[in-house]
């Protein structure tokens, strides 16, 4: 199995970027944990980030036949890409947006996703917890198990 993680605007300022809401591991960090633990569950990972929704957008266009699903977090693009949605929707591959901080407790504007309903799921306030949550439901949901029969 080989999953997509792809990472939007501002992610590689992670441990020095509000750490009070982020975390104090950087961007390094969570690329080797996000790694380590895929490669314990038998998971190849690409992990990849970009500021530029246009990039993004061919990431995601170009894991089309490459990849068996996508974990996303978008960061500020979760709230105005439409080119996102449109590039998820197109791929046809399952794909779990992630967020680190809980959305729905933060800014009103930041409530709002309008990603995630390109995705089979969203994960957000559980740190980097998430992105393993994430590899976890993408073996669960490729592997053709229902959610409601996995342990």
């Amino acid at each position: 199995m080989k999953l997509l993680v792809l990472n939007g605007p501002n992610l590689n300022m992670l441990g020095i970027r509000e750490p009070d809401i982020y975390g104090r591991a950087d961007y390094n960090r969570l690329v080797e944990i996000i790694d380590g633990y895929a490669k314990s569950k038998s998971v190849e990972t690409v992990i990849l980030q970009s500021n530029l929704e246009g990039e993004i957008v061919t990431l995601i266009q170009q894991a089309r036949g490459v990849y068996d699903g996508i974990i996303i977090n978008p960061g500020a693009l979760t709230h105005y890409s439409y080119a996102i949605f449109d590039a998820l929707l197109s791929v046809s591959l399952p794909a779990v947006e992630v967020h680190i901080s809980n959305i729905h407790k933060r800014e009103e504007f930041r409530h709002t996703s309008v990603t995630a309903p390109a995705c089979i799921g969203q994960i957000c306030g559980l740190g980097i917890h998430g992105y393993l949550l994430a590899v976890d439901y993408l073996i669960v949901h490729c592997n053709g198990i229902k959610p409601s029969e996995s342990p």
